[in-house]
């Protein structure tokens, strides 16, 4: 008898093991809120929020300052706070991911995942950014565990917003808003982040392993654009050309040195550099190269590129345009309407064949065509 006693206690635990072991059932959120996730990047910095959102429901103004989203701080009776704030959404912690430091309104926050409280107001709200994302709802909300606290305002709507919902607003290259928007209410607040530092400093990080020359061509001219750390700019184009093993010098990678030379003032070091490699250069290369120069000002050097490209490509459209845009911009129309009318029988497509035939017509108006 003891025997089968035995067995079945183990047959039983081994039940209750096995089904311990499969997931739970799926079925949608509790109270019928919806699971919500939304995200934005604000240059490298990546955005993420996660939150369920309650509906209005037929409560129009019942909303803020009641039970359902009260204001303050209060005590639900449940779980370890005594003084709660409201939960910023429904069901489990909200939370807000930041992957690299940003400024809420101004107030430095580090990177990481946070739980997301708001304590409302009438006029404006504080907003509670905690360094425990797991909790469930705010009943196990604790201020020692704060990362930072901003106070907003509030902003009417018009019109109702039945499902809670989280936005970003008002762009810009280093900033975005965040809007919770409920029933006739948002709450906006505002988040930067030094973008810049943040490229250059994911640019060093990616480079502390073997890299392709092209690699640092990005980031080299992702400076140049930005007119930001140029000396580093530099320092990356030295290391496209030469660094060992992953290294090429190539028509590519001496025009990417010769860009940062040319945006530190140092145009003249930039043209001597590019002499060498023209050479190495494909047609359409070439025609760039001198395009930039003659973008730059610097038509003498700008001409000397597209009559190279022309000596060694007589029979190509790109080259016989540029030679003729060469001349245009030194003035001659006379020698560049020869190199355009040369180029019109090589353009085989009508995009490139009404375009130089456009160029012509300017010549003939006598009308520089750069």
């Amino acid at each position: 008898m003891k025997g089968k006693l035995l067995t079945i206690l183990l047959l039983t635990c081994a039940t209750f093991s096995a089904l311990s072991q499969i997931m739970p059932v799926n079925r949608e959120p509790y109270g019928g809120n919806k699971r919500a996730w939304v995200g934005e990047q604000i240059g490298v910095v990546k955005v993420d929020i996660s939150y369920n959102r309650p509906g209005v429901k037929g409560r129009e103004g019942k909303v803020w300052g009641t039970n359902v989203a009260h204001y303050g701080f209060i005590d639900y009776g449940h779980g370890t706070s005594y003084s709660a704030p409201w939960r910023a959404g429904a069901n489990e912690n909200t939370t807000i991911t930041f992957t690299h430091p940003v400024k809420i309104e101004g107030k430095d926050l580090p990177a990481g995942k946070y739980g997301f409280y708001i304590a409302n107001g009438e006029e404006e709200s504080t907003l509670i950014f905690s360094k425990v994302n797991n909790s469930w709802g705010s009943f196990y909300y604790d201020e020692k565990e704060d990362a930072l606290r901003v106070t907003v305002k509030n902003v009417a709507l018009d019109e109702s917003v039945e499902w809670l919902r989280y936005d970003f607003i008002n762009q810009t290259d280093n900033s975005a808003t965040i809007t919770l928007s409920w029933e006739k209410r948002m709450i906006p607040f505002k988040v930067e982040a030094d973008t810049k530092k943040l490229q250059i400093e994911e640019f060093r990080k990616d480079f502390r392993t073997t890299r392709p020359y092209y690699d640092f061509l990005t980031a080299v001219y992702w400076c140049v654009q930005n007119d930001y750390e140029l000396e580093q700019a530099l320092a990356w184009a030295d290391r496209a050309i030469s660094f060992r093993v992953m290294g090429e010098k190539n028509f590519r990678s001496v025009q990417a040195k010769a860009a940062v030379l040319n945006k530190m003032g140092r145009a003249d070091e930039a043209i001597k550099i590019m002499e060498e490699v023209l050479p190495l250069g494909s047609v359409g290369d070439v025609h760039y190269y001198g395009r930039t120069l003659l973008q730059a000002g610097k038509k003498e050097a700008a001409m000397t590129v597209f009559k190279a490209n022309y000596d060694k490509h007589p029979n190509d459209l790109t080259a016989a345009v540029g030679l003729g845009r060469g001349y245009s911009a030194m003035g001659d129309y006379k020698k560049a309407l020869k190199y355009m009318k040369a180029a019109l029988p090589l353009a085989t497509d009508d995009v490139n064949k009404n375009n130089v035939q456009d160029m012509i017509k300017k010549l003939e108006e006598g009308k520089d065509v750069n």
